[in-house]
């Protein structure tokens, strides 16, 4: 084969391990972050679900108890659903070998998820922008996360007039 048919090609193909352009990072970040969102929407949509069905229903739990009992489960399906978005972007951090050999993928995913990002690890360079994807990623989650429980918070506290 022809050396400059052999590098259109090479250039060309989706993923290089070699040449990693920067539009096959946005696609690789991008699906990833499609990928949670619609596990975000799943989880959203049932947590809603179920709590617009409690607030139809009469219990004999006290209301104190149920307001405790939903907001820990909420809270708790959340801290679950982004632990699960973290791991996702692991493994895509090891399909793509975007970080150094022997780093601990999920520490890693967390730091970039949460944009805490100590610094102590960094992503290759040719990855270099799937650490900014997942923190991009995470932030729009977590405040996805924080405005239902502010949701769900701001319907269960009514003012006087309303009760």
């Amino acid at each position: 084969m022809d050396p400059t048919v052999a590098e259109a090609v090479k250039d060309s193909m989706w993923i290089s391990t070699m040449n990693v352009s920067m539009l096959d990072q946005i696609a690789v970040g991008g699906a990833t972050s499609l990928v949670n969102l619609i596990i975000h929407a799943i989880l959203v949509g049932a947590i809603a679900a179920t709590l617009r069905d409690l607030a139809s229903t009469d219990t004999s739990f006290p209301g104190f108890l149920q307001y405790t009992l939903v907001i820990v489960a909420t809270g708790s399906l959340l801290v679950i659903g982004h632990f699960c978005e973290c791991v996702i972007w692991a493994y895509v951090y090891k399909w793509v070998g975007a970080a150094p050999e022997n780093t601990d993928l999920i520490y890693f995913a967390f730091g970039n998820y949460t944009t805490l990002g100590y610094g102590d690890v960094v992503p290759k360079p040719e990855w270099h922008m799937l650490g900014p994807l997942t923190a991009l990623n995470g932030v729009m989650l977590i405040g996805w996360s924080t405005a239902l429980v502010y949701d769900l918070l701001h319907r269960s506290v009514r003012s006087p007039g309303q009760r």
